[in-house]
């Protein structure tokens, strides 16, 4: 057998094993919570296999989209790469300060947003956060440009947060660096509008540091007031937003500074740049549909 031919088959073989990977979500034996004669869809304008040699700008935004980060942490797009079958958002200490909107920068992140939004549905990923006191997430919020009314609030469905190197002493934030730390919040509340403000939390132990091993993060987005957590294919705990969450959302893979988090005296980055890096082998978004 010639040499093309055989990177033929292996090309072959990998298109195979992607389509197979994508029948449906990563439940756990017994753990798939599709109702009766309904089946998942997966939605391919929110999902990526991560499998070719750059990020796919029809389907991902990595500016920002008018966000250039939390300070001292700025977005670089050079930071965001796909490479080796997944993307990778590495954290950077910047040669020099960069001043911008009169805040001051230090380190470098990373965000890629989906250009495609949708509400209920499941949304999962697998992902090995960076070993760094900078975040490695996975999330949803809405879009409030050019939207009127009450529906100019903003619904956010963090399904992980996690640090790979904790600054902060306080209890809240103990293990933050081994758990799926899980949000959902209701802000900007216009003026007259009947929603309340406010986070209800959730979390579920991983079992080791977040950035020793590959998890898979998952969210059910069954309903406006119910949302059910899954780890590694296996649910977690189900929370009530603190409004109603019927408004369409984007997905956010996104690596940040927090302001809760401080940065290390040293920087923080004497790590390799496999460890400043978080991975993304896959992202998949599914509705559910009939089963016709």
């Amino acid at each position: 057998m010639n040499k093309f031919r055989k990177i033929q088959i292996v090309a072959f073989l990998v298109t195979i094993s992607s389509v197979i990977a994508q029948k449906k979500p990563s439940f756990q034996k017994g753990e798939d919570p599709k109702p009766p004669n309904m089946i998942w869809k997966l939605n391919k304008q929110m999902s990526d296999e991560f499998k070719g040699k750059k990020i796919d700008e029809d389907k991902w935004q990595i500016s920002g989209q008018g966000w250039i980060g939390r300070p001292p942490g700025l977005f670089l797009p050079e930071n965001i790469k796909v490479a080796d079958g997944s993307l990778q958002i590495t954290t950077t200490l910047l040669p020099q300060k960069i001043i911008r909107d009169d805040k001051i920068f230090t380190h470098g992140g990373g965000y890629v947003g989906s250009k495609a939004g949708m509400t209920y549905g499941y949304y999962e990923c697998e992902m090995k956060a960076n070993k760094t006191f900078m975040s490695s997430t996975f999330w949803l919020i809405n879009n409030r440009k050019g939207v009127k009314g009450c529906d100019k609030r903003t619904t956010e469905l963090d399904i992980q947060e996690c640090v790979g190197e904790i600054t902060n002493p306080a209890a809240w934030i103990k293990n933050f660096d081994q758990a799926m730390n899980s949000n959902t919040h209701s802000r900007n509340i216009p003026e007259g509008c009947d929603y309340m403000k406010g986070s209800h939390k959730a979390r579920a132990d991983a079992s080791g540091k977040v950035y020793d091993d590959f998890h898979v993060y998952g969210v059910w987005w069954k309903s406006k007031d119910e949302i059910l957590f899954f780890l590694d294919g296996k649910f977690q705990s189900k929370v009530k937003p603190p409004a109603d969450f019927d408004i369409t959302m984007h997905l956010r893979m996104v690596v940040e500074t927090y302001n809760w988090n401080k940065v290390p005296e040293n920087g923080g980055m004497e790590y390799t740049e496999e460890e400043r890096t978080t991975y993304y082998n896959w992202v998949r978004t599914w509705e559910l549909v009939a089963n016709r």
